[in-house]
């Protein structure tokens, strides 16, 4: 086998923007020749791919799903709508699913590393960009997955829940969006940022030092609920709060993560 120097690679790189292996390979195949190679890439579409790995990914399908105490979501984007309602595509992103459970893939590099080949392949078949654009995993004796029509995901982690109340917190969480599982969870640095908001806010109010306190706690209370799983309103039954309904379950929640579409778009 010819040996090919790195800068002949870095060279072929730089010209046509495709990864070292395929750039190494195709010198191989053409005896070091860079013309005959950047031919080589172009037949084969690398050189295609490589353009569109530039392109903004907006749309997309959230995938999720668990398997012996293995939780698993991603999140798959193309640039067009039309592209993420393809049966091609959809059943690329189950695939990536199943495979990240049985092969126990742990981070988003791996999982992408793994489907290199195949995501070039479906982005010269469709003309536009793929990307494994996030990969989250979670493992526990009590876990449950939900995607609402493929635009929001949630994995969940619980304890001493079943997977009717799972899968109401999960919807819950989907439609409610926390940042948080408890008030206590919130950084010092968001608490005194929106407690400093709320100071100016009520600086031109005319009222005695105490009642504005108690106002500004007020709406420190409000926030912090908002943005905490336990202290929102329960989507299911409005007049309970998150917490109330794992406390009546004698359950808690140890962790969750949520995705949409659209939210953490990478170039």
């Amino acid at each position: 086998m010819i040996d090919i120097p790195a800068l002949l690679v870095k060279k072929l790189r730089l010209r046509t923007g495709v990864g070292f292996m395929e750039c190494k390979r195709a010198l191989i195949e053409e005896n070091g020749d860079i013309e005959l190679s950047i031919d080589n890439l172009r037949k084969s579409g690398k050189i295609q791919a490589s353009k569109k790995l530039k392109n903004t990914t907006n749309h997309g399908v959230i995938f999720a799903s668990t398997q012996n105490n293995i939780g698993v979501m991603i999140e798959l984007n193309c640039q067009t709508d039309f592209v993420a309602k393809d049966n091609l595509f959809i059943s690329f992103g189950k695939e990536i699913i199943l495979t990240a459970l049985s092969e126990k893939i742990k981070n988003i590099f791996d999982i992408q590393n793994y489907f290199k080949i195949k995501i070039t392949e479906l982005i010269v078949k469709f003309g536009e960009n793929i990307k494994i654009n996030r990969f989250e995993i979670i493992n526990g004796n009590n876990i449950f997955s939900y995607v609402h029509a493929g635009r929001i995901g949630v994995l969940v982690s619980a304890n001493n829940l079943n997977q009717d109340v799972l899968k109401n917190i999960s919807m819950h969480i989907a439609a409610s969006k926390p940042d948080y599982i408890h008030p206590k969870d919130v950084s010092k640095e968001i608490f005194e940022r929106e407690y400093n908001i709320q100071l100016e806010l009520v600086k031109n109010y005319k009222k005695p030092t105490n009642i504005l306190k108690k106002i500004v706690d007020g709406r420190m209370n409000k926030f912090l609920n908002n943005i905490s799983l336990v202290g929102q309103n329960f989507i299911i039954d409005p007049n309970k709060k998150v917490g109330q309904v794992l406390d009546e379950h004698n359950g808690n929640i140890i962790s969750f993560v949520r995705f949409e579409i659209g939210e953490n778009t990478i170039k």
